[in-house]
């Protein structure tokens, strides 16, 4: 079957990308042809759509809609929901994202839940990065925002960890965010490769950010051997593995809320999660051709 692929750059690095570039030679592998759009049977669509309804079946993935009251987030959402409501099939990537979406857009006939995937191969072929000097290593990565709670990371491995742990903290920060103590080491940007080396050779990735959907550093992490730390509140636990450390949060009812501003968290409650969950881009990559080709045939 012939695919094309609308609002995917494979040369960006940003989240929907970098998974984008994970699932296509899956995705080949299976048996799709990646194509212009005149030319394809099936267009799959990251986030929203710039075009009008096409004349071929159209599949959305959804990494998730505004809801901060700090911001426009009708008018942020409004070309997300006019493609929402075009297309002929909807992949969520957490139930968490689901039920958000729904109670903001209302339920799509024709929807899944498909969590992201690693690629364990590029992972089990990347060096550890070496370490000599401390008894553990932890991480965190992100494109750090004040939702993603730089500083309760750092606060929480100040306060668990040993004498002699480090934490790596990957992506760019503010030098107003940073917390300067010499258990702590800033890398900055570092490539696919790079962070895939950090996390084997990391025993925790640490990721506490608030109301986050399915992220992929953190499936990644998972993959790589991480033991994983989040927050309860949204969807990053339901990929973190059935050994993870969740801090528990209050319940979100899912009105808007301003995002940058979130609550503080209570280190002392904390639960061990029991959520199982394969990570393998393979198996993602399965869970999409199987609703493809439903959404495909449901339309012809």
């Amino acid at each position: 079957m012939k695919l094309h692929l609308e609002n995917v750059n494979l040369n960006s690095s940003s989240g929907p990308n970098s998974f984008a570039k994970k699932i296509v030679p899956n995705l080949v592998n299976l048996g799709y042809e990646i194509t212009n759009i005149s030319d394809a049977d099936l267009s799959l669509c990251f986030i929203e759509s710039p075009r009008q309804k096409l004349n071929i079946p159209q599949v959305l993935r959804l990494d998730g809609i505004y809801f901060n009251t700090a911001q426009n987030y009708n008018l942020q959402n409004q070309n997300i929901l006019r493609t929402y409501q075009m297309c002929e099939g909807v992949v969520y990537q957490s139930e968490f994202n689901k039920e958000l979406i729904e109670r903001y857009f209302g339920k799509h006939k024709n929807s899944t839940v498909i969590h992201n995937g690693a690629d364990l191969e590029s992972i089990k072929k990347t060096p550890a990065m070496k370490n000599d000097v401390y008894e553990n290593v932890w991480c965190c990565a992100s494109s750090w925002r004040p939702h993603k709670r730089l500083k309760d990371n750092i606060r929480y491995f100040l306060e668990h960890s040993g004498e002699k742990d480090l934490l790596v903290v990957a992506g760019n920060v503010n030098s107003e965010d940073k917390i300067e103590d010499k258990k702590v080491a800033y890398f900055g940007n570092l490539s696919q490769q790079q962070l895939y080396s950090v996390y084997k050779a990391s025993k925790y990735f640490l990721h506490l950010a608030w109301l986050d959907h399915c992220p992929n550093v953190v499936v990644d992490a998972y993959a790589s051997g991480c033991q994983i730390i989040c927050s309860s509140a949204g969807g990053t636990k339901e990929i973190a593995g059935d050994n993870a450390i969740v801090v528990e949060e209050e319940d979100w009812d899912f009105k808007p809320v301003e995002l940058y501003n979130p609550p503080t968290l209570d280190f002392s409650r904390t639960v061990l999660n029991k959520t199982r969950y394969s990570c393998n881009i393979k198996d993602t990559a399965e869970l999409y051709h199987s609703f493809l080709e439903k959404t495909y045939e449901s339309r012809v």
